[in-house]
């Protein structure tokens, strides 16, 4: 690893791109993986946990590892793309060791670890070899909030298993990652650490990450949540997904939740719940770009730059008489993205309505949905009722997350395992007959 670092603090790894040496991108780093040792032995870091394509973690050896420097780690380009699987002695540095209550062997005062450095031995090999603490609430270090490097084994309480571990550390190394890729990182935490995190993280960061989860990662986490915390979660969530949670709970558990919630917030979580499984109502959301026919071209297109929108969110405005939350006054049509921008921007909507627009009805079936789609090329479609109101808008992800097989996120196949990765690097992989990689199915959606 000529001219690289030889040093390196764990948490300044976190989200640094992993190219080959021909500068094409792998993934992005995630953490590292450390075999713990008893006190006084050497701790390896064993490799990298590196995120690529569709949200996968993979397991690249250090020895692949050619460079970790100027903001970027560089592999030999040998990648297998096998799904990571922790083993039984291996250690998440980020996700496990920062703000870990560990004790200076010195002094006895005890602090928390805000990071972790690893460097390259004179053989090659990294090893974990300080550790960068803040004081804790006593003892010799008098300063609060002084910080401090100490040796690797100047510490006591790193070398097994904690009760007393936050988490503020670890998501301030995990502070840019969005909501889905932090979903990731909660997904494949253990239990106890699963739940630290999602108690640390703020309740519209972790309404946005548990809209990412599958659904029993969902139901773990809001059953440790105390109710008030559970029903600020779920009114910060999108009605479809907040109607997805309340679903997979016992029911007299959802009715406590939607009783306490604000009647503005559970009206739409129980009219999607309301619909039958596998049909328009049960697969559409609530939340649409919604304007009055007195609206401008310019009010349109300055709603559809939303960012939290879709791409198939943002594709439609959808032109209703008042009111305009769902189910609206009588629908009068949709505009299509395109249409605004070749329409001056002091127009109004309503001059240039698409009122061909075919609707379709809360019971319309799956199938049929995903025929007036492919008919149409449509990428979103309104939903209206007999009284001809808008009662929400269903898009092409909704149709493709119930059409494709509850396993297609692990059809895709893997490259046969290195001899050099699963046995040089004592490396074992998921079991797997088929080659498939396995990757979790993130989230379903209402009426599934």
């Amino acid at each position: 690893m000529s001219g690289a670092a030889t040093r390196v603090f764990v948490s300044r790894l976190a989200g640094l791109a992993v190219f080959d040496p021909r500068g094409d991108q792998v993934g992005r780093v995630r953490d590292a993986v450390a075999a713990l040792r008893p006190a006084g032995e050497v701790t390896r870091v064993v490799g990298l946990v590196v995120e690529v394509g569709m949200r996968r973690p993979i397991f690249v050896p250090m020895g692949r590892v050619t460079s970790m420097d100027r903001g970027q780690v560089i592999t030999t380009g040998v990648v297998n793309l096998r799904r990571f699987e922790q083993r039984n002695d291996e250690t998440l540095v980020l996700a496990e060791l920062l703000d870990r209550k560990v004790r200076l062997t010195a002094t006895g005062d005890e602090v928390t670890v805000i990071d972790i450095g690893m460097e390259m031995t004179r053989n090659l090999d990294w090893v974990l070899s300080k550790v960068h603490v803040r004081k804790g609430g006593g003892g010799k270090l008098r300063r609060r909030g002084e910080t401090l490097t100490v040796a690797w084994d100047s510490v006591e309480g790193l070398t097994a298993g904690q009760s007393t571990q936050a988490a503020a550390n670890m998501l301030a190394a995990f502070e840019n990652l969005r909501p889905a890729d932090l979903a990731n990182v909660l997904h494949d935490l253990k239990p106890e650490r699963r739940a630290q995190v999602a108690s640390a993280l703020d309740v519209d960061k972790l309404a946005d990450v548990l809209e990412e989860l599958p659904e029993e990662d969902q139901v773990e986490i809001v059953g440790l949540l105390d109710e008030q915390r559970a029903v600020d979660v779920l009114e910060a969530m999108q009605p479809d997904d907040a109607a997805d949670l309340l679903g997979d709970l016992p029911t007299h558990e959802a009715e406590k939740l939607l009783e306490m919630m604000a009647p503005e917030e559970a009206a739409p979580v129980r009219q999607l719940l309301s619909y039958a499984d596998h049909s328009a109502g049960g697969l559409m959301t609530t939340e649409a770009v919604i304007l009055p026919p007195t609206a401008t071209v310019a009010e349109a297109l300055a709603a559809i730059r939303n960012p939290e929108l879709t791409p198939a969110m943002a594709a439609l405005v959808y032109v209703c008489r008042a009111p305009l939350e769902t189910p609206t006054g009588k629908f009068l049509g949709a505009v299509h993205f395109q249409r605004l921008l070749r329409t001056p921007p002091g127009d109004l909507v309503s001059s240039v309505l698409d009122k061909e627009l075919k609707t379709l009805r809360p019971e319309t079936m799956l199938s049929d949905v995903a025929s007036y789609l492919a008919t149409y090329n449509a990428v979103a479609a309104p939903v209206v009722d007999a009284q001809r109101r808008l009662v929400g808008v269903i898009s092409v992800d909704d149709v493709l997350d119930h059409l494709l097989p509850e396993d297609w996120r692990n059809a895709e196949t893997a490259e046969e395992p290195d001899e050099d990765d699963a046995g040089a690097e004592g490396r074992s992989f998921s079991p797997d007959t088929t080659g498939e990689i396995r990757v979790y199915r993130p989230r379903k959606r209402h009426g599934s």
